[in-house]
């Protein structure tokens, strides 16, 4: 069948995806011809999600692994599979319900809830895998896992056991003592009330305010206040009866449990061990705190004095661990100020007996209520403008003059007014409350978008002290290679700070934690509640009744003995990233031993983002030490962002989110992939643009207008058999290149370098073979040419080849253009990989001889186009010396020298006259003599002209980078796109330079 004049894309890519399928092409195994197996699981993507451009450069990068090892012979298995993505998914089908007037969740409850997100997941769980079809990737989608699958509830359809692995795992590392419950600080989202991970956490910089606020020491103590410079002099000093706080959350104030100063602080090294009071509440049950030391604060910071509130904030937390500081919760799960608890009298009481010693320190703190009764039930919002304004008008506010430019701008022009009789102020008057106008760090949830609170909850956690240290071994020992080198740095510095994992989520989706509670808060942890039921029997005898109860526990007591036991299981549903750290071996059946666990774990290769090192990675590494005693996998290739051209990360808000999925629409899948390829440096981030995908796309055209024409010449009339044998220099050399150029994709793959793969498939197929190679051979392809069909032979093998090598990239077009040209036996993507070498096929003779040819053409095309010679014009060329091997190649080559680089005649001289232009070679020296061709003083003036502008720009663009101001306050992407300019026009100026250098010989 005749090729058509350009490849369709849209019409190719779903009939040739769907043949693949047909035909078995992606099962585990298919053209496995070895023992070795290998093994890729998929970053699993979130049920209800849609491809973004991170997933279609992370699932390109697995899939020419994948396809590669299969060619190879590889016994292979990607394994597909979508993440249940508790909060995602619970989001979903909430703002569904809410948007069709259904009841919410809370009114249908859980059962008929989370039968409604199994309709979710079946309506929608098959989009991602749809585009990831339509990407090309070559999953084995008969094996698709999903982490709730065979969960309670699951429809037809959900079959399988990664529910019952995910519950064993749970119970066994409980019983291990791996798994406790606790009170600790996490996450909060006041919105879902939820404990969430660090990952669905966006820090994000926001206009803030920083208060400073005097906390006064107690029974009216006074201090001398001194402030020194670095050589100790004294810049100031006062008496003062105040400790100076700042903070930018003034409500958490109510539950501040000290305030601490650095020990080497000098400022504060009289009143350390004090007492000072907190500046808000009823003031005749003010609290008092003590003054305690810390390696914390930075005294640099602000007055180096920092409020200390445990139960909301992490590094507050750690100060008050440390140092025995009480937790005071603040505020309920919906980020209000708590109404629960002691009546507020009682609770500050207990809380100042405890700062003065006279009552220990509890170990949980939570029916302590120290809001106001002002403050309770108050949005935590409007809760801080009441605390800000009680602490001003009670005149404990630090107070600076209205010009002071820590304000912010409609500070400095407050205006210095007269009073009301029409006398000035004084300087006291004109005072103004300190409140810093500055820029902070924000926490919102990922998808909420309310601020997260730091919060104290009863949350379960794995102890991850007891199970990190094999996941740290195992890469220090390289059993497990993370590449590249410098993200094992952020893996160790991870897991060898960690802290427990948060595991539990106050989700309704997900895996419920298999834990129940009786009446006297006894837990009992079971893989089913039959079994719970049985330890509650065992416990209290078989004679007590046990009843299943929703949300608390109850008991009956018939004269004076138990004889009813009511227990609950705990609502809470475990973290997504505890079930996807079991990924590798849930999804090949364990905890049953199966053939596919047995045959392909430890999988070989993990692709994934360097986002998600410690949240999943990491985790995958402790739990499959902790569970199987065994590594997850081999290698880990850890990929870079995907950013737009100038190098920002791509946000909807910005406005330049790349949708690959219209990418491909306009531009093919092939041109997707291979841009993303060849752009996939090791540890370097992409800069994405249409343009550059618009130029891989003309690389597709180039493949198949160079098959277009070997067909019009009848390359593929009769394929040959075997590999030729060629004897034409050009053929010998060509077939040298093709098996030089696939012993560097194999090393470059082999080696995680995907662009080197790329670029240098680029620089082969679309230099050496579709311009080279197909235009030096036109002679040859002639009837009545000798070597007519030893040049139909050699073509026919060397663009059989570029498909099988360009196959893992730009699976669909080589795929086409494999089964269109001629008849095949087989599919493309099964195809077996060539293992040639250069020591077979490379003849040295021609490689030499070809190249000399071929770059002897290319000076001469480059100086040509240096010094304007019309494309047209064919110029005479001189040669002053020349060597056998030259004479022979030149002699060999003359008319297609001549021809392709416009050479009218090649003339021996003595030496070279004045306007001739040198052009190296290998064993001669040619020139061209161009005095009378070109108007030399023009070309002078118009390159000079073109410099000078090019160096004022270079001069600019170097003061800008050189000026330590801009490097440190102007954005990484902001520099790097300024660097990138500065290379540009470098690299443009030195072209210049060469091509004046050149001019200069002609005098």
């Amino acid at each position: 069948m005749a090729l058509e004049k350009t490849f369709n894309a849209a019409e190719a890519e779903s009939r040739i995806y769907a043949d693949w399928e047909t035909k078995g092409a992606f099962k585990a195994g298919a053209n496995a011809q070895r023992d070795e197996h290998f093994s890729v699981m998929i970053p699993p993507p979130n049920v209800t999600g849609s491809l973004h451009m991170g997933h279609a450069f992370n699932n390109t990068l697995q899939d020419i692994l994948v396809r590669w090892h299969r060619m190879q012979g590889f016994d292979t298995l990607w394994q597909p599979g979508q993440d249940h993505a508790g909060i995602a998914t619970q989001m979903v089908v909430e703002r569904e319900l809410a948007a069709s007037g259904q009841p919410g969740r809370r009114e249908l409850g859980r059962e008929a809830f989370t039968a409604k997100v199994w309709e979710q997941k079946q309506k929608s769980g098959g989009t991602i895998i749809d585009q990831l079809r339509r990407l090309g990737a070559s999953c084995d989608w008969s094996r698709n896992a999903f982490t709730m699958s065979g969960a309670p509830g699951a429809p037809e359809g959900e079959e399988g056991n990664f529910h019952d692995a995910v519950i064993k795992v749970f119970v066994d590392m409980y019983n291990k003592g791996l798994i406790y419950r606790g009170k600790r600080l996490v996450n909060w989202d006041p919105h879902f009330e939820t404990a969430i991970s660090d990952l669905e956490v966006e820090s994000t910089e926001v206009d803030g305010h920083m208060w400073h606020f005097k906390y006064p020491l107690a029974g009216g103590e006074t201090y001398t206040y001194v402030e020194k410079d670095e050589d100790g002099n004294t810049l100031f000093e006062e008496t003062r009866d105040y400790i100076s706080i700042a903070t930018t959350r003034p409500e958490t104030m109510l539950g501040d449990g000290a305030v601490a100063v650095h020990p080497s602080d000098e400022r504060y090294a009289s009143i350390v061990g004090k007492l000072c009071e907190i500046p808000v509440g009823p003031k005749e049950q003010r609290r008092l705190i003590p003054i305690i030391t810390d390696e914390y604060p930075d005294k640099n910071f602000g007055s180096g004095a920092v409020k200390i509130t445990g139960a909301h904030d992490f590094n507050d937390y750690g100060v008050a661990k440390r140092n025995g500081i009480p937790l005071y919760a603040l505020m309920d799960t919906q980020g209000q100020m708590r109404a629960d608890g002691l009546p507020y009298d009682q609770a500050a009481a207990r809380a100042q007996a405890i700062a003065d010693g006279s009552e220990p320190a509890p170990e949980d703190a939570t029916e302590i209520n120290l809001v106001p009764d002002a403050y309770r039930g108050l949005d935590r919002f409007e809760a801080r403008k009441r605390v800000v304004e009680d602490v001003t008008a009670e005149g404990l506010a630090v107070m600076t003059e209205a010009t002071d430019p820590r304000l912010g701008r409609a500070a400095k022009k407050a205006p210095v007014e007269p009073g009301e009789g029409g006398e000035m102020r004084t300087e006291e008057e004109n005072l103004v409350p300190l409140v810093e106008a500055k820029k902070i760090m924000q926490p919102f949830g990922d998808r909420s978008k309310v601020v997260i609170e730091p919060m104290l909850t009863d949350q379960w956690f794995v102890a991850t002290d007891k199970i990190v240290q094999p996941a740290i071994d195992a890469v220090r020992s390289g059993e497990v290679t993370i590449l590249p080198e410098q993200d094992r740095k952020v893996y160790f510095h991870w897991l060898e700070n960690i802290e427990p994992w948060c595991i539990s989520r106050q989700l309704w989706w997900g895996h419920q934690i298999p834990v129940w509670f009786d009446h006297e808060g006894n837990e009992y942890c079971a893989s089913t509640s039959e079994e719970a039921v049985a330890k509650v029997k065992e416990r209290f005898g078989d004679e007590v009744q046990v009843e299943l109860r929703e949300g608390s526990s109850s008991f009956v007591k018939s004269g004076g003995k138990l004889v009813s036991v009511g227990i609950y299981r705990d609502p809470d549903v475990l973290d997504t990233w505890f079930s996807s750290g079991l990924w590798p071996i849930g999804t090949l059946g364990w905890p049953e031993q199966t053939a596919e666990l047995e045959k392909y774990f430890p999988t070989s290769v993990l692709v994934t983002g360097f986002d998600i090192i410690f949240f999943w990675v990491a985790r995958m590494m402790m739990m499959q030490y902790a569970v199987v005693d065994q590594k997850p996998f081999d290698t880990v290739y850890v990929h870079a962002l995907v950013r737009d051209e100038k190098g920002k990360k791509m946000s909807k808000s910005l406005g330049n989110v790349l949708d690959p999925l219209e990418l491909i629409d306009e531009f093919g899948a092939d041109a997707v992939r291979f841009t993303v390829t060849s752009m996939a440096a090791m540890g370097r981030d992409l800069k994405l643009s249409t343009q550059r995908i618009a130029g891989y796309r003309n690389f597709g055209t180039k493949l198949w207008n160079a098959h277009r024409f070997a067909e019009m010449n009848n390359v593929f009339a009769s394929m040959p058999a075997a590999m030729p044998q060629p004897e034409a220099t050009l053929n010998k050399w060509i077939v040298g290149e093709t098996a030089r150029i696939r012993e560097e994709v194999d090393a470059a793959l082999g080696n995680f370098r995907f662009n080197d793969a790329a670029n240098a498939l680029y620089a082969f197929v679309w230099g050496k073979v579709c311009d080279w190679y197909v235009e030096l051979s036109k002679p040859l392809l002639q009837d009545d040419a000798p070597e007519a069909e030893e040049t139909r032979a050699t073509m026919a093998w060397v663009l059989e080849q570029c498909l099988v090598l360009l196959h893992p990239i730009i699976p669909f077009i080589t795929e086409e253009l494999w089964q269109t040209t001629t008849k095949r036996d087989q599919l493309l993507a099964l195809t077996d990989w060539p293992t040639y070498t250069t020591a077979d096929l490379l003849d040295a003779e021609a490689d030499r001889e070809l190249n000399w040819v071929i770059g002897l053409i290319e000076s001469i095309r480059s100086a040509r186009q240096q010094m304007h010679v019309p494309a047209g014009m064919k110029v005479p060329m001189l040669v002053t010396e020349m060597d056998e091997a030259a004479q022979g190649a030149w002699d060999r080559n003359e008319a297609m020298i001549k021809r392709l680089a416009r050479v009218e005649s090649l003339e021996r001289t003595d030496s070279f006259p004045k306007g001739t232009v040198s052009i190296a070679a290998p064993g001669a020296s040619f020139g061209l003599p161009l005095a009378g061709l070109i108007d030399i003083d023009a070309e002078k003036a118009r390159l000079q002209k073109s410099l000078n502008k090019l160096g004022k720009e270079i001069g600019g663009l170097k003061g800008r980078l050189n000026n330590p101001k801009f490097a440190a306050s102007a954005p990484e992407e902001v520099v790097a796109e300024a660097q990138a300019n500065l290379d540009a026009r470098q690299e443009e100026a030195d072209q210049l330079q060469a091509a004046l250098d050149r001019l200069a010989e002609l005098g």
